[in-house]
């Protein structure tokens, strides 16, 4: 099914502020809850499709890359489409919070979502992601790659298998919460009565404790390892971008979900090419007889070597286009192209004999510019670079 435009789910325009897009999401959250539309698939959707267009309308750099190239600028990025309604409340919990430790949710629904955040931390607590960084090459990026990193994180623990207790041992309800992983203490004002809430320190929010503790991990249900990841990369990716691996980061505590890994992309430095978007440029050396009588010479490429021919009378400064043979666009079909920067080499030594030759060159007729063709004509030369690039 087609995405509608993110700034048309929100009802904002192309221009709205941070708070603007803030405040037309929550509108639109409360409007939409779950607790408020029950059984309600159409208003479940539009939640979702809410908060997928507020992830990306909330993130400057993911915005920016909307707004210039639209859904398909969102693949390859750290960016999915929810399909959980508990993982939208995690995500994005703190655009609801309230100023007394209650979210506005809670104000709202009340002990349903208390009840749903109960559920949640019986699960254990979730992993962090984690983030590396990989180095590719021009030749690389133009190709695809895959790569295998080595990553130090937080890995389950076997013994115990992640539940974090003894064999034979299990866990029970935290006596100092009830199960609810949260402490709520009451207090009155000449403004009423006001609900602080914590997380419970006995039991870390979880809303249970481990009777006897695995002695290889120490309770925690994941030990301290390292792992080797195979990272696919697509053909056109660019230096800061990154690839979202989910569930490859820290292992959560206790049988909590694992964390992401995050991997971001550095660009070496070529030793031919200088890149400008998807197109390459490459400087190339060439003798004064080949500038004047052209001729064909041997370049460099991303995937070999190519022949390019040198037309009479090119000058230093003169651009040529290689059409397809720059990077590949990201996600999308077809490349860039690779542009060759003609400049005609000055020898530095010179015999007897070729220095002779140069003076009675020097003297000819068609050799030594006129007055006219002496002066340079900046408008022509940056009209000469627009259209090489056009």
């Amino acid at each position: 099914m087609t995405k509608r435009d993110f700034y048309e789910v929100l009802g904002v325009t192309r221009n709205a502020s941070a708070d603007e897009i803030k405040k037309a999401y929550r509108q639109l959250a409360m409007k939409l809850h779950p607790d408020r539309n029950p059984s309600n698939k159409e208003a479940e959707e539009k939640f979702k499709e809410a908060a997928e267009a507020y992830e990306v309308l909330s993130d400057p750099e993911k915005r920016r890359r909307y707004d210039q190239f639209g859904h398909e600028g969102m693949r390859g990025t750290n960016y999915r489409d929810f399909t959980d309604i508990n993982d939208i409340f995690s995500t994005f919990g703190d655009v609801f919070g309230g100023s007394f430790g209650g979210g506005i949710f809670d104000e709202v629904f009340g002990a349903s979502n208390r009840g749903r955040r109960r559920r949640e931390t019986q699960q254990g607590i979730p992993g962090s992601d984690l983030k590396v960084k990989i180095s590719l090459t021009l030749e690389e990026i133009a190709a695809g790659v895959e790569k295998k990193i080595k990553v130090r994180k937080q890995k389950k623990c076997d013994v115990c298998n992640g539940s974090g207790a003894k064999s034979g041992s299990g866990m029970s309800t935290c006596p100092q919460c009830n199960g609810l992983g949260e402490l709520r203490q009451v207090s009155r004002s000449v403004f009423g009565q006001f609900v602080n809430i914590t997380t419970c320190h006995a039991c870390g929010g979880e809303g249970r404790i481990i009777k006897d503790p695995c002695a290889t991990c120490h309770g925690e249900g994941r030990v301290q390892g390292e792992s080797t990841i195979k990272v696919n990369v697509p053909a056109g990716v660019s230096e800061g971008n990154y690839i979202p691996l989910n569930g490859q980061g820290n292992a959560g505590q206790r049988g909590g979900t694992p964390g992401d890994l995050i991997v971001l992309i550095e660009e070496q430095p070529h030793q031919y090419f200088a890149r400008n978007g998807d197109d390459i440029i490459y400087d190339v050396n060439v003798s004064f007889p080949i500038a004047a009588l052209g001729g064909e010479i041997e370049i460099p490429t991303l995937t070999g070597k190519a022949k390019l021919t040198i037309d009479p009378g090119s000058p230093s400064g003169r651009m040529l286009r290689m059409r397809e043979r720059g990077i590949p666009h990201l996600n999308k079909y077809g490349r860039g192209d690779q542009f060759v920067r003609i400049n005609v080499w000055v020898p530095m030594k010179l015999t007897t004999k070729e220095k002779e030759l140069l003076r009675q060159l020097g003297s000819s007729e068609h050799i030594t510019p006129n007055e006219e063709e002496r002066h340079g004509n900046p408008k022509s030369f940056f009209e000469k670079v627009k259209n090489a690039f056009s």
